[in-house]
């Protein structure tokens, strides 16, 4: 967008309307802005800027509450995108791999897309073979949001994004009423807060689904090291179905109890990394999930998770098909996914932790990812 555009920004608790060209100078404070992005069936998506007194930067729609881009500096203060995404809204209409989509109203797969619940089987839309996977293919992903809120509290950029599911939304019983909370601090974390009801008995797991990239986008992450707080995974059928029972990560390709590359073992996966690992973590805690660092660039990520597990996806795929941020054509092995969620087909599992949600009850679930340098500690 080379034309200059009416924005609202949000400093402090004062809006002001201002005109603005497309070319910014750090700000030196919390900050939000927003604009107009396109139109999904006749209604407006908005694309939202929160900036923190760092200069770092996360772009939010309310087009699947996606979060659409990071910028955060490297060593050298460098500021690029760290998550996969686009800068237009028809590309996210489009076939993509849920780039930042949030993911519901079950993230991950359901086999044979049913389930019983109190005697009632369930039929839902299968749309990966007979399976159903990440809510559908009419999931939270391609819903459009209502924006109730955005504000500056303290020294924390702030976004509620809601949205209620119609009973039976691709099968799925009871009328859902979510929303999320995005939060940017001036300790360069992004907070995410879900929080949902629902007026029937149903099955919920919630989940974004961001693939990051410290190098900036400049290369793929193989090279990328990272830690895993996990000793065991959930084990799977070639569908990706769980079996029911836990594997222990030692002596195999999926130990990342101690830092090492991604790519060290990789060539080994048929289809690169795609599983769930039970989290060390006891109880419904924020903790730290996972650690990751480009020692090139010297950025470093740390993920903390109230949820028991964590879904790390290093897919294979050639993604040479997709143009993301200022034009960069993105290629194979180029984002990682740290998807913070319960285990995948847990309607079928009574051994998992449950995740049905009554009426009555709140579903809550706080996802924070932050940013840093790597240091000597490291």
């Amino acid at each position: 967008m080379s034309h200059t555009h009416k924005v609202i920004y949000y400093t402090g608790l004062i809006a002001s309307y201002v005109f603005y060209s497309c070319v910014q100078a750090p700000i030196p404070q919390s900050f939000i802005s927003k604009e107009i992005w396109g139109e999904v069936q006749g209604q407006t998506a908005w694309l939202y800027t929160l900036s923190n007194k760092n200069g770092m930067k996360i772009k939010v729609s309310n087009y699947g509450a996606t979060l659409t881009d990071v910028v955060v500096p490297d060593k050298d203060g460098c500021f690029g995108s760290v998550v996969l995404g686009f800068d237009s809204l028809d590309s996210y209409l489009g076939s993509h791999p849920n780039f930042g989509s949030t993911i519901g109203r079950y993230a991950n797969r359901i086999s044979n897309a049913e389930f019983l619940l109190n005697d009632t089987l369930y039929k839902l839309k299968a749309n990966r073979r007979q399976d159903i996977i990440h809510g559908g293919s009419k999931g939270f992903s391609r819903q459009l949001f209502q924006v109730d809120t955005a504000y500056i509290a303290k020294d924390t950029a702030i976004i509620k994004l809601c949205y209620t599911s119609p009973d039976k939304e691709e099968g799925f019983p009871g009328t859902l009423f979510f929303h999320l909370i995005y939060k940017l601090t001036d300790s360069n974390e992004i907070i995410l807060e879900y929080e949902a009801t629902v007026d029937k008995p149903t099955v919920i797991n919630l989940t974004n689904h961001s693939y990051f990239n410290l190098t900036g986008c400049k290369k793929n992450i193989l090279n990328h090291e990272i830690s895993i707080m996990a000793d065991s995974f959930i084990l799977t059928t070639p569908r990706g179905i769980p079996t029911g029972e836990l594997a222990f990560v030692q002596s195999t390709p999926y130990d990342f109890t101690t830092r090492r590359k991604v790519g060290e073992r990789i060539q080994e996966l048929e289809k690169g990394y795609d599983l769930c690992y039970k989290l060390n973590k006891q109880g419904h805690m924020l903790e730290l999930a996972a650690c990751v660092c480009d020692p090139v660039s010297g950025r470093t990520l740390e993920a903390y998770t109230t949820e028991p597990g964590m879904q790390f996806f290093v897919g294979n795929a050639n993604m040479s098909q997709y143009t993301g941020h200022n034009g960069k054509i993105y290629d194979k092995y180029y984002g990682l996914c740290l998807e913070m969620q319960h285990f995948p087909d847990s309607p079928h599992q009574p051994g998992f932790p449950n995740v049905v949600l009554h009426p009555g009850e709140v579903y809550r679930q706080t996802t924070l990812y932050k940013f840093g340098i790597l240091n000597s500690h490291h």
